[in-house]
């Protein structure tokens, strides 16, 4: 069974653009379903994540904010797969 990696966004955030950019690099490394998803258009997620996005989850558990770094989120993606 695949991964599910999670990235929670907003629009006009750079650092979400960044860790897009890790996230789309690490796919031609490891396979792993994404689902990106904008905090700003459910007031729930706005409330849980609203100062720390970017946020990634693999398999719904937060495993980074702000930044990412391309070895430990394939460190952490077999960890959790």
């Amino acid at each position: 069974m695949r991964a599910r990696v999670t990235l929670y966004t907003r629009k006009g955030c750079c650092l979400c653009d960044e860790a897009k950019a890790v996230l789309m690099a690490a796919r031609g490394r490891a396979g792993f379903d994404y689902e990106e998803r904008d905090i700003d258009g459910d007031e729930a997620l706005q409330q849980r994540y609203n100062d720390e996005v970017p946020v990634i989850a693999i398999n719904g558990v937060k495993a980074f904010k702000y930044r990412v770094n391309m070895n430990e989120f394939l460190k952490k993606l077999a960890a959790r797969a």
